[in-house]
């Protein structure tokens, strides 16, 4: 690799790495067995990273993608532009999707890291995902909110909340006031800080163990090194320029759906990626608007979903990646009061989606088929007073998600959760969510020929019902893929839709509307089927062992395997090779 033509000593360089690596390892497990909410110790809805004094995306380690990429830089330089006096002790509260952040949920604890001269050298980030943020349901994410006053929630833009390492107090105060279950806020807020200062303390260690201009030298260094890497990536693609059009299903501000269109260019000659938002509707008065952070970081992890996995996703990385936004865009440039409650999951995976679709069309072997959408009520907020205790209890279940698109050389990843978030999200155990909630998991399974088909798969549906045994549960969901599922690519299928019902009490099932919160009584449950990712290639080219394997376990039926994927199997359920070749050649 060409990388290597750097006069740095690059077993030095690696150490640094894996050493800065581990400062965000700590902090991710600090949080994780340190979160009071399920949210953060079940699932791990957070992230962790290193940001530079002159604001770049340093490292980052077992995080969301979708929290990462774009955003983090634009926290610390705002940390920075609104406070005159940043010094050690202090940490900064920030949710405002107006100054960086992906949405109002993600509340995010930022430490600014100073040598012992005094002298500003980092900052380091824990975000994670709330579980009630404070606004006007209990839910974080409202994605029919008409502005963020409807939307509803508390936004901080890095707000103080401890100096020489005391709370804030009026700033605590503020938010378990108005945040719902504020115990559990707590817990969480004092795991994020937590983890920040685990951060802090192993960056001091570092600073003072290798010396910090010794740190300043690496830094520059490894954005060499990973610019390197990308450019590498970017020129074994061939040149070419896709566009992509994809539609959010109907909601409230967008009656008719929200058409995106996203195009990919990439200059081989030069080792550059353009990825063009700017042909897209404006700001809409729904909850779906992606602000800069997040419609950046969707462009950018759909690249890096196609591309060489060795590529380090870092400011150096990002340097050969050229998003273009435009000003009041639902997928650009947001502002105040526009609402982004759902900015890391709706349109960001159509955006997403369209990128990796682009270099699939691009390049055969490269890109991916589109991953199945969210967000259905398995993968969706729980609220209500448990009678038996009369306390109030809100949270994000993890019970069924899919999503898993079809690659270029292997089938669907089943528990992917959504294209941005990257596999990192964790399913729920059934068992501790009883435990927890008055709350009956009744079924949750994956629905048989559901699949995207294809030469490699996309992720079939996955079927949940649940439902309270005491008391009301209102649950909130916003549940996109039931009109416009994930679409294959190269001539492989497209996903199955999602679909949500309610079970009342005698057994009677209605269809959901997929964006109203429900609320269900003792005795009722909610259906979900969360969609499916599309295929890869045509499914005629599937390897016919494959398709008899998926047979076996239940995931295929005969009958599908002969008519979609073309291949025949004899009564011991083994492929009869002369039937499938005469029935693919057919």
């Amino acid at each position: 690799m060409s990388a290597a033509t750097s006069d740095f000593d690059g077993v030095r360089l690696a150490i640094l790495t894996n050493r800065l690596a581990a400062v965000c390892g700590k902090m991710a497990n600090t949080l994780h067995r340190t979160g009071r909410s399920g949210v953060l110790n079940t699932a791990r809805d957070f992230s962790c990273c290193i940001i530079t004094r002159d604001h770049q995306l340093l490292s980052v380690v077992e995080s969301q993608p979708i929290h990462v990429l774009a955003g983090p830089d634009e926290m610390a330089r705002t940390m920075a532009e609104l406070h005159d006096d940043v010094r050690p002790g202090d940490a900064y509260i920030h949710n405002s999707p107006y100054h960086g952040c992906s949405h109002p949920a993600d509340h995010t604890i930022i430490v600014p890291i100073f040598d012992d001269d005094g002298e500003y050298r980092f900052a380091v980030e824990a975000k994670a995902h709330q579980s009630d943020c404070g606004n006007s349901i209990p839910t974080t994410i409202v994605p029919t909110a008409r502005d963020v006053y409807e939307e509803g929630a508390l936004i901080f833009a890095a707000t103080r909340i401890q100096r020489d390492y005391r709370d804030v107090e009026d700033i605590v105060r503020m938010c378990q006031m108005r945040i719902r279950a504020p115990q559990q806020w707590h817990g969480d807020y004092l795991a994020m800080l937590g983890a920040a200062r685990i951060g802090e303390r192993e960056l001091v260690a570092l600073g003072r163990e290798v010396g910090w201009a010794a740190l300043e030298a690496y830094t520059d260094e490894w954005f060499g090194y990973s610019e390197r890497c990308m450019a590498d990536a970017l020129q074994a693609l061939p040149s070419g320029t896709r566009t992509v059009h994809t539609r959010h299903d109907p909601i409230a501000g967008a009656p008719k759906g929200i058409p995106i269109a996203v195009t990919v260019a990439i200059d081989t000659a030069e080792g550059y990626a353009d990825i063009d938002l700017r042909d897209n509707p404006d700001c809409m008065d729904n909850g779906l608007n992606l602000n800069d952070a997040a419609a950046r970081t969707a462009a950018l992890l759909g690249l890096f979903n196609s591309i060489d996995d060795n590529v380090p996703a870092n400011a150096g990385s990002f340097r050969r990646v050229r998003v273009h936004l435009r000003e009041n865009c639902c997928v650009g440039v947001v502002r105040h009061p526009h609402s982004c409650s759902a900015g890391t999951t709706n349109l960001s995976d159509r955006v997403i989606n369209s990128v990796q679709r682009a270099i699939a069309e691009l390049a055969e072997g490269r890109g991916l088929a589109e991953g199945g959408y969210v967000l259905p009520p398995g993968f969706g907020g729980i609220a209500g007073v448990d009678p038996r205790t009369d306390e109030y209890y809100v949270n994000y279940l993890m019970l069924g998600f899919g999503a898993g698109p079809g690659a270029p050389t292997e089938d669907y990843w089943l528990s992917l959760g959504t294209v941005g978030v990257g596999g990192i999200i964790r399913y729920d155990a059934v068992e501790v969510d009883e435990l927890r909630y008055p709350l009956l998991v009744r079924e949750r399974r994956c629905v048989p020929d559901t699949e995207g088909a294809g030469r490699f798969c996309g992720a079939p549906n996955v079927f949940v019902e649940f439902g309270p045994t005491h008391g009301e549960m209102m649950v909130g969901f916003s549940s996109d893929g039931v009109v416009n599922p994930a679409r294959g690519v190269r001539g492989g299928a497209d996903g199955a839709p999602a679909r949500q019902y309610r079970r009342s009490r005698n057994g009677e099932l209605g269809e959901l509307d997929s964006w109203a919160p429900v609320h269900l009584e003792q005795g009722e449950t909610i259906l979900s089927y969360a969609a499916g990712g599309g295929g890869y290639g045509p499914p005629g080219e599937r390897a016919p062992e494959r398709v008899a394997a998926g047979v076996r376990e239940g995931w295929v039926s005969a009958e599908r395997a002969a008519t979609v994927y073309g291949v025949v199997l004899d009564n011991s359920g083994e492929v009869d090779e002369t039937a499938t070749a005469r029935r693919r050649a057919a």
